[in-house]
This record gives structure tokens, C-alpha cells and sequence, in this order.
């Protein structure tokens, strides 16, 4: 059996002061409360990451408090809201690990025309993206003999105007080029981001990136 980032996360050494685990599946958060159950200082939580980041856990990784926080998000698809990752990036205490969801994207948005989008998932593109300056991401505009030509960006162009984002909206200095991540036919699944403040993470982080990228190329 392959341990998972919390299991991961919990034999760091040296230790993090607090662990807090977020998962709305019920079976899942008890499972692992019966692995990390030797643990004192971890924390569970049945709810919506969304709502228990902003209101319970990053309140305790305040840069003017002298504490630091490393958040993982690992969202089910576009089920994470723009302003969780705005707050990390404002805190300048918090560091990131992202997976950016490019099948949920690509299957129920990029591979369709706007007007046939469901209106769910634009909602869903919207809170995830923050506004709707996705709809600019995934169109490639080029000059055309006589007007300007249209095409649908690829998932790499999308995760690149993110990557930009993140840096210039959220407000993250530091965000290395994303690492894909692929299923075994190949296909991108989804895109790993690391986001943080300090120059030595992200060269830390930039080298494990480069690494793999190599291996999974």
C-alpha cells in the first residue's frame, strides 16, 4: 500500500506543530483517524475545506503571529473556491501544494463551444478561477490575413495563464512552472502547483519538479 500526502505529511521530520484534515467523505476522514490515531495534535474535520480554511486553519498561520503553514489542496474537481487560494497568497505565511483539476476542466468546459457550457460548472469555473477571465485563458487568438483567428488553448497554455494568477492576483511571489500529472494512458489529469513566499521553497521545489518532470515526460 502506498501512503497518501496526510500519512506523508505526518512522518515528516521534523514534525509540523498541527496537522488539520479536511474531507467531506466520511469513510475516508475515518480511515485515516484510525491511521493517524497515535497522533495528539491532528485535527479533523467532516466540512467544506472552503469554509474551515478561512475560518479555522489559516487564522493559525498568521505571518504577524510568527507562524507558518503549509496548505495541500487536493480538490474533487472544480469544488474549490478562488478565495481560499487568494487568503494563502495574502497571508504570506502560507505555502501551497496545488492540484489544478485540468480533466474536470477539459471534460464539462474547454471541450465545448461557451454557449453550451452548463450553467453549473460555469459556476463552478467561476469559484474556482475566481472571475471569468478563464473564458480569455482558453481561446488563443493569433492575426489572421484579414482578422483576428480564434482556437481553443491547450491545457498547458491554461495552466501557464494561472501560474500568472497566482503570482499577480493572489499575490504568491514564488510559483515554479507546474508539474503534469498523468494517468496511465498518458493523459494529463491534472497539473501540480506550489505557490509560497520564500525563494529557498521554491528552488527546493523547482528541483524535485524538474526531476519528475523528466521521468514523466
Amino acid at each position: 500500500m502506498t501512503p497518501g500526502s496526510p500519512l506523508n505529511a505526518l512522518k515528516v521530520e521534523p514534525p509540523f506543530d498541527e496537522y488539520h484534515f479536511i474531507d467531506l467523505d466520511g469513510d475516508k476522514l475515518n480511515h485515516l483517524r484510525e491511521l493517524a490515531g497515535g497522533y495528539s495534535n491532528v485535527h479533523f474535520y467532516k466540512e467544506d475545506c472552503n469554509s474551515v480554511l478561512l475560518k479555522e486553519v489559516f487564522p493559525r498561520a498568521r505571518y504577524s503571529n510568527y507562524r507558518r503553514g503549509l496548505c495541500l489542496l487536493d480538490p474533487y474537481g472544480l469544488h474549490l473556491n478562488w478565495e481560499v487560494i487568494y487568503t494563502a497568497g495574502q497571508e504570506k505565511s502560507i505555502e501551497i501544494f496545488l492540484n489544478f483539476p485540468t480533466q474536470d476542466m477539459n471534460r464539462n468546459i474547454f471541450w465545448h463551444n461557451p454557449e453550451g457550457v452548463n450553467e453549473n460548472d460555469i459556476k463552478r469555473m467561476n469559484s474556482f478561477w475566481g472571475d471569468e477571465t478563464w473564458r480569455d485563458a482558453i481561446v488563443r487568438r493569433t492575426p489572421g490575413l484579414f482578422e483576428t483567428m480564434e482556437e481553443r488553448a491547450g491545457h498547458r497554455e491554461v495552466a501557464e495563464t494561472f501560474r500568472d494568477r497566482l503570482k499577480k492576483v493572489a499575490g504568491f511571489k514564488y510559483v515554479p512552472e507546474p508539474i503534469p500529472m498523468r494517468n496511465a494512458t498518458r493523459a494529463v489529469i491534472y497539473y501540480l502547483f506550489f505557490a509560497s513566499h520564500n525563494p529557498t521553497a521554491e528552488k527546493i521545489v523547482t528541483d524535485i519538479f524538474n526531476k519528475y518532470r523528466h521521468r514523466m515526460a
